[in-house]
């Protein structure tokens, strides 16, 4: 049944503002606010419900998202234009809020692929991974060589992928980036979704193979090998050895069969980018009920984006099942502000620019409706970026706000599920972790359904509440774990999205 989507939404009764649903004309009555539209609204933006005085905060979620910074009459469009971010005060109460997981007595079960550690995958791929940008080339040329028919003899691998970056020399050996590089590439190294991997380096680099492997615990054998294009005497000898190397994986690699396997292996990386006034509405809460029955059935979420937490970890610190983990959220709080700091940035230049034309303001504003995704379980660990994430349950990552970076830090430490909500259309796609796109609002959806793989625009308008939403993404999730292909992945993207955090100077 079609329902007309409203003229706007109130989220709190606390609230000074409300969320335009559609564009609204000046001179609309907004009747049950008492309120005339005063401009021209944009949909997704926000109205002034009553007289706000320069200075007073302005709040949605009944949370602060920003300070005015001129009197702002009622009816007016609260914007980039009036709104600024300010210091204030916030109270972490860790843990008052934390209340143990109550698990279902039937957890849910997917159809998963059983490695023989025990370990589960949703995927079954072959990786290249690059110690340097240096061996990129050869690694892509690779991967290239099992494209088509390639590998029709092996059904059970989903394919050969190329995974390279831009770093791996020109820095400090016994720095922080390389540390993180290195953990970076371990994570992808020794991922579920990846059969068997082949690592492939230059020779020469900073990031030299022998340390790769010593320190963080890699050893060779018929599913890990490792070669220097140096060594092996040049590109187009490295390019053959390895695709011979890959050859030889591809049996061992078919061997597997999907079997039913509870919930408790996924472990789902929560993401939010090409935001609008509609993601902590829509998307984002709905992808926290999701969470809360993964979390429910024993599995995992991994919420991150540190600067996009920012003015709402707070909501984090209450629910913290420690103080402990609580105060390591603030930790990663107060390093990023000196991180900025000394960069000459600071935490308050977000929203980009496509997020302020969705109806966004302020960095707070964005991480109230961003911090939904989590749900409303109990966080029971916070993890440095690509750390082995062992706990269940919600847990936190500390990661940029850059999606593609973000979600490779996840994958590094061990997600094999991608849940990303969007507003304006991101199209990101994810190997080897399958990526599902969630929309905020139907025109985006409608406009990019060959991308989009659910609409939780339909929430506006009444016809699918918050719950019913995140359910329909659940069982999705168990469908996806279980081999059925996400939008990105019928595209074929997720081999040029793995970024690792970049870290320290270049030299």
């Amino acid at each position: 049944m079609l329902r007309e989507t409203p003229l706007y939404l109130r989220l709190n009764p606390a609230d000074d503002v409300v969320i335009a649903c559609r564009e609204l004309e000046s001179g609309t009555n907004l009747m049950q606010e008492k309120v005339v539209v005063r401009e021209r609204i944009p949909a997704g933006h926000k109205v002034a419900t009553r007289a706000i005085a320069a200075g007073e905060p302005v709040r949605r979620y009944s949370q602060v998202i920003g300070f005015a910074t001129q009197a702002i009459e009622p009816g007016a469009h609260v914007h980039v234009h009036n709104l600024e971010v300010r210091d204030f005060s916030r109270d972490y109460a860790f843990g008052e809020a934390y209340e143990a997981t109550r698990f279902v007595p039937e957890p849910a079960t997917f159809q998963g692929i059983v490695r023989a550690d025990g370990r589960v995958a949703t995927r079954n791929y072959i990786g290249i991974l690059s110690t340097v940008n240096c061996s990129a080339t050869v690694a892509k040329h690779v991967a290239r060589a099992f494209e088509g028919d390639a590998l029709a003899a092996y059904p059970g691998v989903d394919g050969v992928v190329a995974l390279t970056h831009t770093s791996g020399c020109g820095m400090d050996v016994g720095g922080e980036g390389m540390d993180l590089l290195r953990r970076t590439l371990a994570g992808y190294a020794r991922h579920a979704n990846f059969a068997g991997v082949l690592v492939i380096g230059l020779g020469c680099e900073a990031n030299q193979m022998d340390a790769l492997f010593f320190t963080q615990g890699l050893r060779q054998g018929p599913l890990m090998r490792a070669m220097t294009i140096q060594g092996e005497g040049g590109t187009a000898k490295s390019v053959a050895l390895g695709i011979e190397a890959v050859k030889e994986m591809l049996p061992l690699a078919n061997d597997v069969k999907r079997q039913t396997v509870p919930a408790s292996h996924i472990v789902v990386g929560l993401q939010c980018g090409g935001s609008d006034g509609y993601s902590g509405i829509t998307a984002n809460p709905a992808l926290g009920a999701a969470v809360d029955l993964l979390v429910k059935s024993g599995g995992t979420a991994i919420l991150s984006e540190t600067p996009e937490i920012y003015g709402a970890e707070h909501l984090l610190t209450r629910r913290a099942a420690s103080r402990a983990v609580g105060e390591k959220v603030v930790q990663r709080i107060r390093w990023w502000e000196e991180y900025t700091a000394r960069n000459r940035g600071a935490m308050n230049n977000n929203p980009s620019p496509g997020n302020k034309a969705g109806g966004l303001t302020t960095i707070l504003e964005k991480s109230l409706g961003a911090v939904a995704k989590g749900g409303t379980t109990g966080l029971m660990e916070v993890y440095e970026y690509a750390m082995p994430v062992t706990a269940k349950g919600l847990v936190f990552m500390d990661t940029p706000g850059y999606d593609p970076v973000s979600a490779t830090g996840q994958v590094a430490g061990g997600a094999n599920m991608i849940c990303f909500t969007t507003g304006r259309g991101s199209v990101y796609g994810c190997k080897p972790s399958p990526s599902l796109k969630l929309a905020t609002n139907t025109p985006m959806y409608e406009r990019m359904e060959d991308d989009m793989d659910i609409n939780c625009g339909a929430i506006l308008d009444g016809s699918l509440s918050v719950q019913e939403a995140g359910q329909r993404i659940f069982e999705l999730i168990l469908a996806t774990a279980s081999g059925q292909p996400s939008k990105s992945e019928r595209h074929g993207m997720g081999q040029d999205e793995f970024v690792p955090w970049s870290l320290g100077a270049v030299m």
